[in-house]
């Protein structure tokens, strides 16, 4: 039986052998707090050197942190894997009830290996582990029906997780995802592939349990302060009202929402995307992740007639946030709602990653318009700015893979350009397709040097605001204020704290919940942790083959006017420099 505090067992599965155990790690949680810290350190420890990402040896880490099923906005699980999309770490982060789930069920972290021989999923009740015959399930063409299937089958309604792939990560897509919870997901770096590899539908967790405190009346107090300021804050209240989608209009003013493939950093038609503009007219309504009072995520309702029955409507549900909309809004030319949110539902039910989907079929776009690629490749299909009926045929080609144009694109927008030419638009960074902000230098550099290539590692576009005021900031300025917020969002994603929250989460307030958690910290100690998991991450990368010196920025991102203007080569070159020698001298100060 396990203990009454969760935060120190990891259960590890084998899917090969169809065994399981689970194992005392409280070495790692008291030293790596949780989340990201204790996930890099298991992934150090379960993926050998070269492993093959989509080969049996590449565990599937799930980790969450002490703060979880105890504060509001603390309800996310950390996925680490080795990226089928990039070749190495692999990391992403999903909301939903994933994290209380795993928490309730006992366990601070859990790794899965192996591959079973035909298609299973996993149900955790508990300290109890069933592998299910998941056959019939395989194949299904909308990953919210296998959902629709388990919750029937499975106990727990309620403190439960279902998290699933659809026909992407079946195909093992590079840059498919796994859907927990209908509207959120683990999206980047291709965790619905490795799923797929392993033959694994979904991965189900169940528990119920009481989380101890060190002081229940002080507990209470630190409580009700979070969740105030949660339900207070301007910031706040403006996702809950709008949501993401916000920052549609502010980013257009600005000149830094992406649009045709990053032709241009403005789009005529922003105000018919944008966050606002969709409330008024088509939100259905709001549903929030566990523990989180806010409800940021927003569901739009989609009416339309039934082919055959003209007279008879359906409404469609279909969730909607900022990077969506840039993806297949504004990166595609495209301002048709329903066509958009129809294209959106289309991507969920496959199990794709919208933001590498969008920015690949934003690259096929100007490819075909420029004579790289032809209707003959294309079998038919005339790709075409904001044309949403034939993004929806090259979405269902690209998912089934009928030639090899189909097969170049599913494997993300840097390999399709090697074979077809169009290098110079293809906008993804190290492997990993470009996320929404074209703000100017710091975004783009924290891109390619962040251990995700993702905007939330360093959040470069704060920095670009900055920059927009202090026309001074030097490469090196750039760099160093960089690696300081990545380093700190690695004890957010540690805790594991909601990046939307992390104006909330301060260190005088993140010490007093750590303390009453039965954690002793100071920000010291926590900024020297936070060092140290960033280290780990690019230990890891560059065990597994990563390097600075081939990295480079698309050339579009130097052609297309930022807010802070075009965007200088040389500056970006020497913010990248500063950076590889800064981690450099700390993997090998550490190695020492």
């Amino acid at each position: 039986m396990l203990n009454s505090d969760p935060l120190r067992y990891v259960l590890y599965i084998d899917l090969s052998k169809k065994n399981f155990h689970i194992a005392n790690r409280s070495d790692l949680f008291s030293a790596y707090l949780g989340g990201a810290g204790v996930a890099s350190r298991l992934l150090m420890e379960e993926c050998p050197e070269g492993a093959d990402p989509l080969g049996p040896d590449n565990p599937i880490i799930m980790a969450v942190g002490p703060l979880t099923s105890l504060y509001p906005l603390a309800s996310k699980t950390v996925a680490m894997f080795k990226s089928p999309h990039t070749g190495n770490l692999g990391e992403s982060h999903a909301g939903g009830r994933s994290a209380v789930s795993i928490r309730m069920a006992g366990y601070g972290a859990i790794v899965i290996k192996g591959a079973s021989e035909r298609p299973c999923y996993l149900s955790v009740q508990g300290h109890k582990v069933f592998f299910r015959d998941a056959s019939t399930l395989w194949g299904m063409g909308k990953s919210a029906t296998v959902g629709k299937i388990i919750r029937a089958n499975e106990p727990s309604s309620g403190l439960r997780t279902i998290m699933r792939i659809g026909r992407a990560g079946e195909k093992m897509i590079p840059y498919s995802c796994v859907t927990t919870e209908t509207y959120r997901h683990f999206g980047r770096l291709g965790l619905g592939a490795v799923f797929g590899s392993k033959k694994l539908k979904a991965l189900v967790v169940s528990g119920k349990r009481s989380i101890p405190v060190t002081d229940q009346k002080q507990y209470r107090e630190a409580y009700e302060a979070i969740f105030r300021n949660a339900t207070e804050s301007p910031v706040m209240k403006k996702y809950h009202e709008i949501g993401t989608p916000i920052n549609v209009v502010p980013l257009n003013e600005m000149g830094g929402l992406p649009t045709r493939n990053l032709q241009a950093g403005t789009f005529e038609d922003a105000g018919r995307i944008s966050g606002e503009a969709i409330a008024q007219n088509y939100l259905g309504k709001r549903i929030a992740c566990a523990h989180c009072p806010v409800a940021c995520i927003h569901i739009a309702a989609i009416r339309e007639p039934y082919e055959d029955e003209p007279y008879f409507y359906k409404t469609s549900m279909i969730g909607y946030d900022y990077e969506l909309i840039y993806a297949v809004g504004s990166m595609l030319g495209g301002s048709d709602v329903p066509g958009m949110m129809k294209l959106i539902d289309s991507i969920e039910a496959y199990g794709l990653d919208c933001m590498s989907t969008g920015v690949v079929l934003a690259w096929a776009t100007e490819a075909f318009q420029r004579g790289l690629i032809t209707e003959g490749q294309t079998e038919g299909v005339r790709f075409a700015w904001g044309d949403y009926a034939a993004y929806q045929e090259a979405l269902a080609l690209l998912v089934e893979q009928p030639n090899e144009f189909y097969a170049a694109i599913a494997r993300g927008s840097d390999f399709a350009a090697g074979k077809y030419g169009g290098q110079e638009f293809s906008i993804a960074f190290g492997g990993n397709e470009m996320p929404g902000y074209h703000t100017g230098p710091a975004a783009h550099i924290g891109y390619l040097a962040g251990a995700r290539h993702c905007h939330l590692d360093g959040g470069g576009y704060g920095i670009d605001k900055k920059m927009m005021v202090n026309k001074s900031m030097t490469p090196e300025m750039v760099a160093s204020e960089l690696l300081a917020e990545e380093r700190w969002r690695q004890i957010l994603s540690s805790l594991v704290v909601c990046f939307f929250a992390r104006e909330l989460y301060k260190p005088d307030m993140i010490l007093n919940a750590l303390r009453l958690s039965g954690f002793d910290h100071t920000e010291e100690s926590l900024r020297a942790l936070g060092e140290i998991i960033h280290t780990t991450k690019f230990r890891f990368k560059v065990r597994e083959g990563f390097s600075f010196d081939p990295l480079k920025i698309p050339r579009r991102i130097y052609e297309t006017k930022s807010p802070v203007g075009m965007i200088d080569e040389a500056f970006v070159k020497k913010a990248l420099q500063t950076i590889q020698q800064d981690i450099s001298e700390k993997l090998t100060n550490d190695a020492l």
